[in-house]
């Protein structure tokens, strides 16, 4: 396997080292770029409230963040995250007055975090919910993954979808768009589906519900996407149009192909070992033919997702937070305002 998953060795970038990044330069582009280097400079004052041993239990599978990780990164994008929250909070009570309209609790700030899958997504949401959770004046955050919104396997292979799963089709659109506008329109108790990885299907009656918080992070590969508009000018409403901010986590495919195949042979030895997986029939394969399996998985699924339907998206996201080939941010984007 060594041979064939090429795991190049974790490093730390140099200070003041150049951004470059793959959109050009960015006198044309809508995004400020910078180094790891320079982005951790605008961590300022942010006091550290994560442990090392919270950061390893926040991490998935072959995530190497640690806590400097968090240090260099994170808390200048949680403090960037909490000055639009209180500016979008400014902004409330502006409109409030110059509407002059009772209402007295703000709609929850939305964040959309994504990316292709094995990039890493999961963990960036669950440290910033923890790092925004923990903000001086103590907001309320929830998290909320798009995976529990996929259709149930049984309505995927009824429609002959079971091979793109995780594609735009494989979801219940009017689902989520019914979730977001209920969390947006302040109702008390939303709930969302939940699924679970080790049967690899959405759970009949398990959801998570939603009770008002002052921050939701909605995480997922496909948050970010478009939909075809009507020729008569029908209102459509994307997932994104519920977004106060947007994140994507970026990485060249050779990179998340390496972190995509690794993550599935290790699998292989612990979770696909359980008689209740979904994938336990890879767990007694041998290594040649699980990784066959696992190449096939992803030029056959996941490269065609990430390429049609993922990337594409990449540019309308507000932040862009680019890993280098040891899994750690080497760049950061930000958008123009």
């Amino acid at each position: 396997m060594d041979k064939k998953v090429e795991m190049l060795p974790k490093s730390r970038e140099k200070i003041g080292a150049p951004a470059v990044h793959p959109d050009g330069p960015s006198a044309v582009s809508p995004y400020r770029h910078y180094s790891a280097a320079q982005w951790a400079e605008f961590r300022a004052d942010t006091p550290l409230t994560l442990t090392a041993d919270e950061v390893r239990r926040l991490r998935s599978m072959n995530d190497p963040i640690d806590i400097d990780e968090v240090e260099r990164i994170y808390l200048a994008v949680s403090r960037l995250l909490s000055a639009h929250v209180e500016a979008s909070k400014w902004l409330f009570w502006q409109r409030r007055t110059f509407l002059n309209v009772p209402d007295k609790r703000k709609t929850p700030f939305i964040i959309g975090v994504a990316g292709s899958v094995a990039v890493g997504k999961s963990t960036t949401a669950r440290v910033l919910k923890e790092l925004l959770a923990r903000w001086p004046n103590s907001p309320k955050v929830a998290l909320v993954t798009t995976d529990g919104f996929l259709h149930p396997n049984a309505v995927l292979r009824a429609e002959g979808l079971m091979e793109r799963k995780g594609f735009p089709e494989s979801y219940d659109g009017g689902k989520i768009l019914r979730f977001l506008s209920s969390v947006k329109a302040g109702e008390p108790h939303v709930k969302a589906p939940v699924y679970s990885h080790l049967s690899y299907d959405v759970l009949p009656d398990a959801f998570v519900e939603v009770t008002q918080p002052d921050i939701l992070i909605f995480e997922g590969i496909n948050v970010l996407q478009v939909r075809d508009l009507p020729p008569d000018g029908r209102e459509v409403p994307m997932v994104s149009d519920f977004f106060d901010f947007s994140i994507y986590i970026d990485a060249d495919e050779h990179d998340i192909h390496n972190w995509y195949v690794t993550r599935f042979m290790r699998l292989r030895e612990t979770a696909f070992r359980d008689p209740a997986s979904f994938f336990h029939r890879y767990a007694q394969l041998n290594e040649e033919e699980a990784l066959a399996i696992a190449e096939r998985l992803w030029r056959d699924i996941n490269l065609k997702n990430l390429r049609e339907n993922i990337m594409p998206t990449r540019p309308r996201a507000d932040l862009i937070l680019r890993k280098g080939s040891d899994h750690l941010i080497s760049q950061v984007s930000l958008r123009k305002l």
